[in-house]
């Protein structure tokens, strides 16, 4: 009785040995991710000087706007802007009586910069770096002269200073500093907008900054989501893998345009021996504008 007694003990000593070693880290290994891929792809060849910054769009092509207390000739002014720059580009307005993207007011009084009379003033008032963009969230528009030409140039001169446009070196430009009526929209402006706002407005989830260990058989990892899109995501979930097994699931709540979420996890139990690589991945079931960019992959660091 007392033998197997004793070959039991040693037994049960020699499997807690193995379970320490099984379980216990002996070291903690490190892993890095390769860099994650921009959301969309570069332009056609148009010089995106021509704007405040580079890439600078509205969130949706239909873009509400409300005109303030201002003469019928003036909102005419700016009406026709608007109807304007809805037959050359993808660009849709409309009037609403609260929360526009655009607000238009107008001045009786003539302002001056030095010799010259300033027409009108107009731009973004809310911007948002997001990628390889610059949200416009909302802008002004302030007409201070009315136009006397057959378009009305001042106002889209103004307009498009809102959808972000600098001034243009060049007199026949509508957007050069002075005007007169026989200045047009430049070609490459509407290239541009054709460009800005062929990208659909969706949202566009991908990882910011990972770092992760596996210390025995437990992994910590930290890990933003940013929403680097045009619009707010739905709620989605986080799937980590090792060694293509999933371990983890995790739930996340929606996203705004330009916000990011931190997730942190600590001792999540991984059953694999010899973990070689993490993946992560991004369980999104909306549209996105890229979802290459949805999966990311973290090799042991050297």
């Amino acid at each position: 009785m007392g033998w197997k007694l004793l070959i039991s003990s040693i037994t049960i000593f020699f499997l807690l040995i193995l379970l320490f070693f099984y379980v216990i880290p002996l070291k903690t290994i490190n892993f890095e991710s390769t860099p994650v891929n921009s959301n969309f792809s570069s332009f056609s060849e148009v010089d995106n000087n021509m704007q405040f910054y580079p890439n600078m769009r509205f969130p949706e092509k239909s873009i509400s706007y409300e005109i303030l207390d201002c003469p019928l000739q003036k909102q005419d002014d700016m009406e026709s802007a608007f109807d304007i720059m809805e037959d050359v580009t993808p660009l849709n307005f409309y009037s609403v009586d609260n929360n526009a993207d655009i607000y238009v007011t107008c001045e009786e009084r003539a302002k001056t910069n030095g010799n010259l009379f300033i027409a009108g003033e107009g731009g973004p008032t809310n911007i948002t770096a997001i990628g390889n963009l610059a949200v416009i969230l909302n802008g002004e528009i302030l007409l201070i002269r009315e136009s006397n030409c057959p378009t009305p140039n001042i106002a889209l001169h103004e307009l498009l200073h809102v959808l972000g446009f600098a001034h243009s070196t060049n007199p026949e430009n509508i957007m050069y500093n002075i005007t007169n009526c026989n200045q047009e929209i430049g070609d490459d402006t509407l290239q541009l907008i054709e460009d800005l706002y062929s990208i659909p407005s969706n949202p566009d989830l991908t990882f910011g900054n990972i770092s992760a260990s596996i210390s025995g058989r437990f992994l910590s990892i930290n890990l933003t989501i940013i929403n680097s899109g045009l619009k707010k995501s739905e709620d989605f979930k986080i799937q980590i893998l090792s060694n293509e097994e999933i371990i983890k699931t995790v739930d996340s709540e929606s996203i705004d345009i330009g916000y990011g979420r931190f997730i942190g996890m600590n001792n999540v139990w991984v059953s694999q021996v010899n973990v070689q690589e993490l993946e992560l991945i991004i369980d999104a079931e909306f549209e996105e504008i890229n979802k290459e960019n949805n999966k990311i992959k973290l090799e042991i660091k050297q």
